[in-house]
């Protein structure tokens, strides 16, 4: 099973730093496989952007301190995540909409309930709305409490509108998706534009 990274990183130049960021991207080689570029929308500071790495042997940690190394740009966070559910693995990322990253942490003993209800939800909300979730991951590294697991869930909406109406408390997937918050200690969101995606 493949394992991902998620880099949080701090961009400061503007729209050429990140142009010159994903070209260096594109052109990575080796087993940790950049697979997108996401820069800030909502919840994010204006310079602020994240990376999604997959990971073929394990996390090798050179795409991070590669990316360290580059003029201009700060490696804020470091995730190493196993998928749960979704993605499997060579799974890419699709163009358009607006992608909303959003952490989780719960119990740990909850986290299989919590995955299983985030499955079930997940069959009426992409039936419902122009909405698709790319994956869910437990995040491994850090984790500072292992009574606690966080993880990230990365969706693609068609617009922020979509996302609004996919609030909808009647809905069946919000239904299933109120169980799972009842099993949520601390969760936050943001949404991102997909600046780069591997082909």
């Amino acid at each position: 099973m493949a394992l991902y990274e998620h880099l949080m990183v701090e961009i400061t130049g503007g729209p050429p730093a990140r142009a010159a960021l994903a070209e260096r991207l594109a052109a990575w080689s080796g087993a940790d496989r950049p697979i997108g570029l996401f820069t800030s929308q909502l919840g994010w500071a204006a310079s602020e952007a994240a990376v999604l790495i997959e990971d073929g042997d394990g996390p090798t940690r050179d795409a991070a301190e590669a990316l360290a190394q580059s003029p201009g740009l700060t490696v804020t966070q470091r995730r190493v995540m196993q998928p749960t559910l979704r993605p499997s693995s060579g799974a890419r990322l699709s163009t358009g909409g607006v992608w909303v990253h959003r952490t989780f942490e719960v119990r740990t003993e909850t986290l299989r309930t919590f995955v299983d209800l985030s499955g079930e939800g997940w069959r009426d909300f992409e039936h419902r709305f122009d909405a698709r979730v790319f994956g869910l991951f437990e995040v491994i590294e850090p984790r500072r409490d292992p009574a606690v697991t966080e993880l990230l869930l990365l969706t693609r909406y068609g617009s922020h509108g979509i996302w609004e109406d996919s609030r909808d408390p009647s809905t069946e997937a919000m239904q299933t998706f109120a169980r799972r918050a009842a099993l949520t200690q601390r969760t936050r969101a943001a949404s991102s534009l997909l600046a780069w995606a591997a082909g």
